[in-house]
């Protein structure tokens, strides 16, 4: 039962880290509206702002007066039409979502606030570690202010163009078989989905029967639609989303991430060649070359408000359509729909000029990356150094060091960046050997025992077996192993959220990890802990003791004994990384504190009395330990 429930977590949240690669951010999405409602011919636009100023009647609470408010700032009060694609899809799951998240809730203003604090990080991070951080900040904050921000992407592919299964695939029989019932769904399918929506509900508007009122609902409806079905097609331009999309889960968002920040040379179906960036790289001509195309869409849109479209017929018992409802987060599959084929000639219009998906796995495929997603075994040598505040002894309080070398082999699950590359989702188990050097202080202090050497340590050296255990938690260290059996069985989309936040950073997301142009720092403490078990690699370790025996004479002892310690890393330094296809390799240094506790003293030779045992006292440790990480994930 154990295994079934833990294996359905980690399953939920690979799932999820491969479909939080939505593309594009929200302020990018919302960017690339803006240029095209700006890039509208008057008519066009005369048009548009006719229907958003009949759309907000009974909403100019919510909704801003011009359709785009080019003002905006962080703290917005309203939200304007080009904000709504990028609410689609990441923010909602269907137009009838986005509409209600749009018009009904607070938490969509907080969104646009923290969105547009983003657009000011990313406009001043000119390097790549302050953008990194910025993403950090702000997907912290939108995972506050939408709890289903990192659940709500689903099972499935719909922000990504699906692969080119034959280089000799022209436009038209790539789209038809994007669009066909069946199929898997993907960005264009999604798109062609909801702008026929769209077009179908603006083509009610030459109706000239409808009450004011109506024609409000209506308008709402199809404004709605033509803004989900807007975000998958601006999804198609990000190059993460272009490289196409097949292999496992650690392949797929290895690849998006990689070819998003390193961009991809493409070229579109009509033989223009492009150079792609996507998710929050984004530059000018990546916005222009994607606002371009939307603006084709809306006029397609525009023009069947204008009845310009009279094939393109709306089919429903409904007199006043509402959004459609079609879920683009829990559907995966391409559903039962007519053949339209005036449709499908608009819909050439437009993906005419998007870019051709790379090929799919074979012959002539893009370069795949992984990210570090899944299972792995792992070696792990390490050298620390420790202050110990004295030794065993109650006597023994003058501090010193201790040196140790250790080895450890290591299985677990890697979820390394499920929301950002501040994520830290590593989970496993490792088990090895330690071997420590003796003690810098003596039994007792003075001078007269320096020419013993390591002969009178306090803590002579010995070797411990050891296990070591890292697993993130949600509020407390450990609450996953409580939390997980539990939701598993009374709420698994409950469970997916709160093992999303576990892996960054927690509810308080103190232990999100921070990058600098030196190398990446976290907070860790409780999410790791390590236990060595000293005396058990022999028989027992011994020391020498000088303790007072019951009759308060010093006594000099030579004790058998055993000790257990444990290990609490408290900061994480990661100077750098390296990660190829199958195999990672990374160089870690943790400053830890921990305790040791001693156990089955026994006294083997003593110049007094035998009968008396002397107490042995916990010895505190805090130290550094510089460990090379090696791991094989499958």
């Amino acid at each position: 039962m154990k295994k079934m429930y833990l294996g359905s977590f980690l399953t939920m949240i690979l799932i999820f880290s491969l479909n939080k690669t939505s593309a594009w951010v929200y302020p990018e999405h919302r960017d690339i509206m803006l240029f095209a409602i700006s890039k509208l011919n008057d008519t066009h636009r005369t048009i548009l702002d006719d229907l958003w100023a009949q759309a907000r009647i009974g909403y100019e609470f919510r909704l801003t007066e011009p359709v785009i408010d080019l003002q905006q700032l962080t703290k917005p009060e309203k939200i304007d039409y080009a904000a709504w694609p990028a609410i689609a899809g990441d923010h909602s799951c269907s137009a009838e979502n986005m509409l209600y998240n749009i018009l009904q809730t607070d938490w969509i203003l907080k969104v646009a606030d923290i969105t547009a604090q983003l657009k000011i990080d990313l406009a001043l991070s000119e390097d790549r570690i302050r953008r990194i951080n910025g993403l950090r900040e702000s997907d912290l904050k939108l995972q506050g202010a939408d709890p289903e921000y990192a659940t709500r992407a689903g099972s499935n592919n719909v922000h990504f163009l699906l692969s080119l299964p034959d280089v000799n695939m022209d436009a038209v029989s790539y789209i038809l078989s994007c669009t066909k019932e069946g199929a898997e769904l993907n960005a264009i399918a999604a798109y062609a989905w909801y702008h026929y929506s769209a077009m179908s509900k603006a083509s009610l508007l030459v109706n000239q029967n409808f009450t004011q009122e109506e024609r409000s609902i209506i308008i709402l409806s199809a404004l709605a639609d033509e803004a989900f079905a807007i975000h998958f097609l601006q999804d198609v331009f990000a190059s993460g989303h272009a490289a196409g999309t097949w292999g496992d889960a650690s392949q797929r968002k290895g690849t998006h991430d990689y070819y998003n920040e390193i961009g991809l040379k493409a070229s579109t179906w009509e033989g223009e060649n492009v150079v792609l960036t996507g998710d929050a790289w984004m530059r000018f001509e990546d916005a222009d070359r994607a606002a371009n195309v939307v603006m084709i869409s809306l006029e397609q849109f525009l023009n069947a408000a204008l009845g310009h479209h009279p094939e393109i017929i709306y089919k429903s018992d409904n007199k006043i359509p509402a959004p459609e409802n079609f879920n683009v987060c829990q559907n995966n599959y391409m559903p039962p729909h007519e053949s339209n084929p005036a449709f499908e000639k608009l819909l050439t219009d437009v993906f005419i000029k998007t870019p051709v998906p790379a090929l799919v796995q074979g012959l002539g495929e893009l370069p795949r990356f992984r990210a570090e997603i899944g299972t792995f075994v792992g070696f792990s040598p390490a050298m620390k150094g420790s202050l110990i505040n004295g030794g065993f002894g109650l006597n023994q309080e003058t501090a010193g060091v201790i040196g140790g070398l250790e080895i450890a082999f290591r299985f677990g699950v890697g979820l390394d960046g499920v929301l950002n590359e501040s994520g830290d989702g590593l989970i496993f188990f490792a088990a090895g050997w330690r071997q420590d050097g003796s003690s810098s202080t003596g039994v007792v202090g003075g001078t007269e025992l320096q020419n013993y050497g390591n002969l009178l340590a306090a803590i002579p050296g010995r070797s411990a077996y050891n296990g070591r255990l890292r697993l993130p938690f949600y509020l407390l260290p450990g609450d996953l192993l409580i939390l997980a059996p539990i939701l598993y069985f009374i709420d698994q989309e409950a469970l997916t959220s709160v093992g999303v936040t576990a892996v960054n950073g927690g509810l308080i997301p103190w232990q999100s990890g921070i990058e600098t142009s030196f190398g990446r720092f976290q907070f860790v403490l409780g999410r790791e802990v390590a236990v060595y078990f000293y005396g058990r690699t022999k028989e027992r370790d011994a020391l020498f003791n000088v303790s007072e025996d019951a009759q308060g004479l010093e006594q000099l002892y030579i004790l058998s004994y055993r000790s257990t310690l444990f290990e609490f890393p408290i900061v994480e330094y990661r100077p750098f990384k390296t990660f190829d296809v199958g195999q990672r390799s990374s160089m870690f240094i943790q400053l830890y504190g921990g305790f040791d506790i001693p156990s089955n003293v026994e006294v083997l030779s003593s110049l007094g009395d035998m009968e008396s045992i002397p107490e042995l006292k916990t010895v505190w440790n805090l130290g550094l330990r510089l460990i090379f990480d090696w791991r094989h994930y499958f």
